[in-house]
């Protein structure tokens, strides 16, 4: 059967730099940083006392507040960043067959602030017994946000969640866009929502030694490829792309940001939490992806990395570029955003995925920045144009987004510029 096309329409964001799309857009490619030191709880005991946490954002913008309390907060994310991507869709949903109109929305980790809540209030009463929140089991797990999404908008094609740790909202675009290309659907609203800044997440990944330590300077925590590199920022927030059909988007007449080309899938086979050093899995799903796309590397202008700041992580990415795109790396631009934003874990493919549309739509990458010294790893090869310190305007005519989740999970897809 011939595929059908699909291309991006809608675009959504609620991130550490900023609330809404543009915002977000406009500090990435400023280089400013979205760490700080964590205002949800008491950090001061935890070896670990930043993040990079959503500031200013007011639930009651997007529901009442007896609603909102029935949503944990990436689930108001969810909800925020979709408003958002719908609305700039310019779909009107009266006018469109709902049934064919989907909602794939990811999340790595869920509802975490509400199971922490929910489990140290029962223990806090124990001898009064159990009592928990009515809404405690649907604040609390991964799929809820496409539910909420599909019933605000009464939306009732495909509907699901994918969890595949930091990897999780690459897939559920994956998903989105297989669905429109085999025909399924006309529409997925696609993404994913996060926010893991909670004792439990904070302390967790403090025990797998896999968060900056920096607290002295939060805001230079997060330096990919630097010798200094101690481990990720952990961040929080939504990203939502609307994905559709081009022929149903062409009739309506609507504004295409780019298109979908192609997206690749591979599992390390490794380790739990490690990538795997010869960069494996990561050669296979660039491969992949860019098979899937029926390009060749050369084609390939711009890659936004995984690039989390961890000491082994960042040198077997890269090893697995020059791999995969050979003399081509050297011509090509890499930079990683997390640098900027920190890690939002199940969100992060999404807001990735976003940024790279937005850098084919406009030509120019945004920086990683706090790159401060080299690091004597081989693998890792100042040759390559990183981007550092300052967003660089370039045609960019294709780009390609990685995501590498715990559990050896590697997903990216490719967006170029539409044209007919």
């Amino acid at each position: 059967m011939e595929l059908k096309r699909v291309v991006v329409t809608g675009l959504g964001a609620v991130s550490p730099l900023g609330n809404d799309v543009q915002t977000t857009w406009d500090n990435a490619l400023k280089g400013v940083s979205g760490a700080g030191p964590i205002t949800y709880f008491d950090a001061s005991k935890f070896k670990t006392q930043f993040a990079c946490e959503v500031k200013d954002f007011d639930p009651s913008l997007y529901l009442d507040r007896k609603e909102a309390r029935k949503c944990d907060r990436y689930s108001l994310y969810a909800i925020a960043a979709s408003d958002e991507a719908i609305k700039d869709s310019g779909l009107d949903f009266e006018k469109e067959d709902r049934d064919r109109i989907g909602v794939v929305f990811a999340s790595g980790i869920g509802g975490i602030k509400s199971f922490e809540d929910e489990v140290a209030g029962y223990y806090a009463h124990i001898e009064l017994g159990p009592k928990f929140n009515p809404f405690f089991i649907p604040k609390m797990i991964s799929d809820i946000a496409a539910g909420h999404i599909s019933i605000r908008h009464g939306l009732r094609g495909p509907n699901f969640a994918t969890v595949s740790a930091c990897a999780s909202s690459t897939h559920s675009a994956i998903s989105a866009f297989d669905l429109i290309r085999l025909g399924k659907a006309n529409v997925i609203v696609t993404g994913g929502a996060e926010a893991p800044v909670t004792p439990a997440g904070v302390g967790g990944f403090n025990a797998l030694t896999a968060l900056s330590t920096r607290n002295d300077s939060p805001e230079t925590a997060s330096r990919p490829f630097s010798a200094s590199r101690d481990g990720f920022v952990i961040g929080e927030g939504s990203a939502c792309l609307i994905f559709e059909e081009l022929e149903h988007a062409l009739a309506r007449g609507a504004k295409i940001y780019a298109e979908v080309v192609g997206s690749g899938m591979s599992g390390d086979a490794y380790h739990l939490t490690a990538s795997h050093p010869e960069g494996l899995g990561a050669k296979l799903v660039m491969s992949n992806a860019l098979e899937d796309a029926n390009m060749q590397p050369e084609e390939i202008d711009y890659v936004n990395v995984h690039g989390t700041s961890t000491p082994v992580g960042d040198p077997s990415e890269v090893k697995a570029i020059k791999e995969i795109f050979g003399e081509h790396a050297y011509k090509l631009n890499i930079s990683s955003t997390k640098s900027m934003t920190g890690h939002l874990l199940g969100a992060a493919g999404a807001l990735e995925s976003l940024f790279c549309v937005l850098s084919v739509q406009n030509d120019i990458i945004p920086p990683t920045i706090n790159f401060t010294e080299g690091d004597e790893d081989p693998n890792i090869d100042y040759k390559m144009n990183y981007t550092f310190h300052k967003a660089e305007k370039k045609t960019v005519n294709a780009a390609l987004s990685n995501t590498f989740g715990f559990g050896g999970h590697n997903a990216c897809v490719i967006v170029k510029k539409f044209s007919k």
